[in-house]
C-alpha cells in the first residue's frame, strides 16, 4: 500500500488531487448544498472501464492524468452555451408556437403569478421572450403574437409624391443622373431623396444601369479651385455652324474659376483679338476685374513675338495673364466642360433662325446655367449662389424648406409651392422666404419682418423672347469685321461699288464728247 501525498490511505492505491482538494474522479465532498448543487448541474463524471491504469507508471509521467490521456493546457471556453444534436422539427425556438399557443402561455403565466425568470424555464423557453411576447401584446393585442416576415418591407420608403416626381423628371429628361436628379428636387419642390434612393426608385420603374465602354486615361486628373470669385477667370473660344444660314460663328466666353459663373459671353462671325477684348470690358464693366485670366496659347490671347493686344489690355487693369501648357485642354476643363453642357442641352437640339436669335437664346441659356442649373462640382448649387457669397444662406433655406415639405408630405401628401430668395445687399446676407400665406425677409442683424410682394404688370412684348441677363458685348454692331448678313444669292457686295465705277466713267465720256 503506499501513502497518501496528503497523509492518508485510500484502497491501497495513491490517488491524484486536484489544486482545490477535490479527487481526480470528480465527486465532491461529501455532504453540504455544494456537493448537492454540483451533482444536478454536472452529473455524475464518467467512470474509467475495467482494467484502465490507475497505478503504475502512468502516474508518474507528467502531461497526463490518471487515463493515460494528455492533460489539456487550457481551460474551457467561457460564455459558450453547449450544443447537442436533435432531430429536425424537435428543436424548440418561439418561432416552434403557434399565436394560439403563445397567447395561451402569456394568459397561465398571468394566472401563476411567478416571475418570468421562474416560469420561462417551466415552458422551456427563456425569460426574455416570454417579455417580448409581454410588450407585443400590450402594444398591438393578440395581433401582435402572430407570425411576421423577418426584416425590413421591400421596395422604396419614399412618398409615393416624390417617387412620382423622380420619374416624371427621369423620362422628361433621360440624360439626367441619380445625383442631379437628387439636387433638383432639393432645390425645386423641396422633397428630400438621396441619389441612392433615386436610384432604387428607377431600378423599381424599370432602369437598369447599362455598361458603357470607356477609354482609360493615361493620368489621373488633377483638380484645382480658387477659394473666391473673381480671383481667376478662364476664358476660351467655342464654333458651331447656324444649319439655316449655313454659318460659321464663334461664341467668346469669360467663366469663373471659383463658381462656374459665366461673367460675360459675345457671340460673332469671327474671332479675332478685338472681339475676345470687347467681351473681357463687358464683364469688367459688370463684375470688376478679377485678378487673374487664364488662357489657352490661341492667336487671340498669345503671339511668338511680344505681347498681344489681350495681355496689353490685361496689363491696363492689373490682371495677371496666366497661360496654360500647349496640347493640355484639362487645365481649361471647367469652361470646356460649360462648352459640353452647352452643346448637349441647348445648341445641338435648337435651330436658330439667324445670328441676333442665336444670341439671345444662348443667352437665355446661360441665364439658366448662372441661375437655376444645379453643378454637381459646386455641391448642388447654382453658380449664382457661389458668385454671389449666398451659399451658407442658400442651404441653410434649403433645409428649412425640405424639413417644412417632409411635415407637409406627412400631413397631405402634396408639397408646398416653394419661394425663396437669399442674395447680399451692400456686403450683408439676407432670405426672403414664404411661410403659409405670408412672406418674411430675415436680414443679418435684425430680426424678421413680413414683407408684401406685389408682382409687376410689365412684361416682354409677346412673341418676343426677353434679353438675358448676363453682360453680353456688342454683338450685332454695325461695321464690326464679320457680323454683316451674308448677301442673298446672285448679289455680291461689290455691287455699289462697280455700279459708281460705271457711272463715274460714263460721266467722264460724256464731258469729252462736248468738248
Amino acid at each position: 500500500m503506499k501513502e497518501d501525498t496528503n497523509g492518508g490511505m485510500e484502497g491501497g492505491t495513491e490517488r491524484r488531487r486536484s489544486r482545490s482538494g477535490v479527487p481526480a474522479s470528480g465527486r465532491a465532498p461529501e455532504g453540504g448544498l455544494q456537493e448537492a448543487v454540483q451533482n444536478a448541474i454536472e452529473g455524475e463524471p464518467e467512470q474509467p472501464d475495467e482494467g484502465s491504469p490507475e497505478e503504475g507508471p502512468w502516474e508518474d509521467l507528467e502531461g497526463l492524468n490518471e487515463l493515460g490521456r494528455p492533460l489539456r493546457l487550457v481551460g474551457g471556453r467561457k460564455g459558450v452555451k453547449g450544443r447537442r444534436l436533435v432531430k429536425q422539427g424537435e428543436r424548440k425556438t418561439s418561432n416552434s408556437f403557434t399565436p394560439e399557443q403563445r397567447l395561451l402561455i402569456l394568459d397561465v403565466w398571468r394566472r401563476s403569478g411567478l416571475y418570468a425568470t421562474v416560469f420561462a424555464p417551466l415552458v422551456g423557453m427563456t425569460n426574455s421572450t416570454l417579455y417580448a411576447w409581454k410588450k407585443k401584446f400590450d402594444e398591438f393585442g393578440p395581433a401582435g403574437l402572430m407570425d411576421r416576415p423577418k426584416g425590413a418591407p421591400k421596395g422604396s420608403k419614399l412618398p409615393e409624391v416624390t417617387k412620382r416626381s423622380i420619374i416624371m423628371i427621369k423620362e422628361s429628361n433621360p440624360e439626367y443622373g441619380c445625383d442631379r436628379i437628387s439636387d433638383m428636387l432639393t432645390r425645386g419642390p423641396g422633397l428630400g431623396a438621396s441619389s441612392g434612393a433615386v436610384a432604387n426608385v428607377l431600378k423599381e420603374a424599370g432602369y437598369e444601369f447599362e455598361e458603357v465602354k470607356t477609354r482609360p486615361h493615361r493620368d489621373h486628373i488633377r483638380r484645382f479651385e480658387r477659394a473666391r470669385p473673381n480671383q481667376m477667370w478662364q476664358t476660351d473660344l467655342f464654333t458651331f455652324l447656324l444649319k439655316r444660314q449655313n454659318r460659321r460663328v464663334y461664341l467668346i466666353g469669360f467663366l469663373d474659376d471659383h463658381s462656374r459663373y459665366l461673367v460675360s459671353y459675345g457671340l460673332y462671325g469671327s474671332s479675332t483679338a478685338p472681339l475676345v477684348i470687347e467681351v473681357l470690358r463687358a464683364a469688367i464693366a459688370s463684375y470688376g476685374a478679377p485678378e487673374e485670366v487664364l488662357t489657352d496659347n490661341g492667336p487671340q490671347y498669345v503671339t511668338w513675338r511680344g505681347r498681344s493686344k489681350f495681355s496689353k489690355e490685361l496689363e491696363k487693369h492689373g490682371i495677371r495673364h496666366l497661360v496654360a501648357t500647349p496640347k493640355r485642354p484639362q487645365t481649361l476643363g471647367k469652361i470646356e466642360r460649360f462648352w459640353g453642357t452647352l452643346w448637349r442641352e441647348c445648341v445641338e437640339r435648337a435651330t436658330f433662325l439667324d445670328l441676333e436669335d442665336a444670341r439671345r437664346r444662348i443667352g437665355l441659356f446661360i441665364d439658366h446655367y448662372n441661375f437655376h442649373r444645379v453643378h454637381s462640382g459646386i455641391e448642388g448649387l447654382v453658380p449664382a449662389d457661389r458668385f454671389f457669397q449666398a451659399a451658407p444662406e442658400v442651404f441653410k433655406s434649403l433645409k428649412e424648406r425640405v424639413a417644412a415639405n417632409a411635415l407637409e408630405l406627412a400631413k397631405k401628401g402634396l408639397p408646398k409651392k416653394p419661394f425663396y430668395l437669399t442674395g447680399q445687399v451692400g456686403g450683408k446676407a439676407f432670405s426672403v422666404h414664404a411661410a403659409g400665406e405670408r412672406v418674411f425677409m430675415t436680414s443679418e442683424g435684425k430680426e424678421r419682418e413680413e414683407i408684401d410682394l406685389v408682382s409687376p404688370d410689365v412684361g416682354e412684348p409677346e412673341g418676343q423672347l426677353p434679353e438675358p441677363v448676363t453682360p453680353g458685348a456688342g454683338l450685332s454692331v454695325e461695321g464690326e469685321a464679320g457680323n454683316e448678313e451674308p448677301p442673298p444669292p446672285g448679289v455680291s457686295a461689290m455691287d455699289d461699288g462697280l455700279e459708281r465705277i460705271a457711272e463715274s466713267l460714263e460721266g467722264e465720256d460724256t464731258g469729252g464728247g462736248e468738248s
